[in-house]
């Protein structure tokens, strides 16, 4: 894993981030029957998440443990990246379906400790 594949996951994340919250800002609130509020919230704290991990991997990609054979600026990175993807992808697939894949829920914690266990090895 290179700098320049971070930083382009990055802003592939933040992008992607930003394009969620805008869809639920205003397309969730459009659908009939109505999404919940609570349900609104949660795909805006995915949405929030994603665009936090997505600016922090960009900074990352800049650390000069990066740029050599660190691998512990790699795993971090990598940790990140998966957690992210796995913990705001998670909320979004339970929001979209309604509650039809219940067995997302449990799932969501897992990113959550993949995204602390990255940010974690990145300060040791």
């Amino acid at each position: 894993m290179n700098p320049s594949f971070v930083f382009r996951s990055g802003a592939l994340i933040t992008a992607t981030g930003i394009s969620f919250g805008a869809f639920g800002s205003h397309g969730l609130r459009a659908l009939k029957p109505p999404m919940p509020e609570t349900k609104i919230n949660s795909w805006n704290i995915a949405s929030n998440y994603l665009i936090y991990n997505g600016l922090a991997l960009l900074a990352i990609s800049f650390h000069p443990g990066l740029l050599g054979a660190s691998r512990k600026y790699r795993l971090g990175a990598g940790l990140i990246m998966a957690g992210a993807a796995v913990f705001s992808g998670s909320i979004f697939g339970l929001v979209a379906a309604r509650d039809k894949f219940r067995w997302l829920g449990p799932i969501t914690p897992l990113g959550g400790v993949s995204m602390i266990a990255g940010y974690i090895i990145l300060a040791l």
